[in-house]
């Protein structure tokens, strides 16, 4: 038998109210490689390009934003509130001058290409 133990994640405030216990956080992030590029998305939810900072050097990837926090009161807090950061080294180097990125109904898209010394090199055979 296996026994897990996980910490409550909320506690009960001096006017009895339950809240999420701060946790450091950490972007999730799904990627994709194509021939040519490697696809990345991460759900960020309510925030805006300029709520974001990425930055690209060789092959190493940065995320960085922040929720901003609202000064109410809640019964339960469990939307993520604070800064957050993610450094991803992808396996080849990306091309950084040419890389995309959008937001579109809370999802990060970056289209990372890769570097032309990345990429595969299709080798034609003559025939003799």
């Amino acid at each position: 038998m296996t026994l897990y133990i996980q910490s409550y994640p909320f506690r009960r405030t001096a006017t009895r109210r339950w809240v999420a216990q701060p946790q450091a956080r950490s972007l999730m992030v799904n990627v994709r490689e194509k021939e040519d590029a490697y696809i990345l998305s991460a759900l960020v939810p309510g925030l805006k390009a300029e709520d974001l900072n990425i930055q690209v050097l060789e092959n190493v990837v940065r995320i960085e934003g922040e929720y901003k926090a609202e000064e109410a009161e809640y019964l339960l807090s469990e939307l993520p509130q604070g800064s957050f950061q993610r450094t991803l080294r992808m396996p080849a180097e990306i091309e950084a001058d040419k890389v995309e990125a959008k937001i579109a109904d809370g999802v990060l898209t970056l289209t990372l290409p890769k570097a032309e010394s990345a990429r595969p090199k299709r080798i034609q055979v003559s025939v003799n």
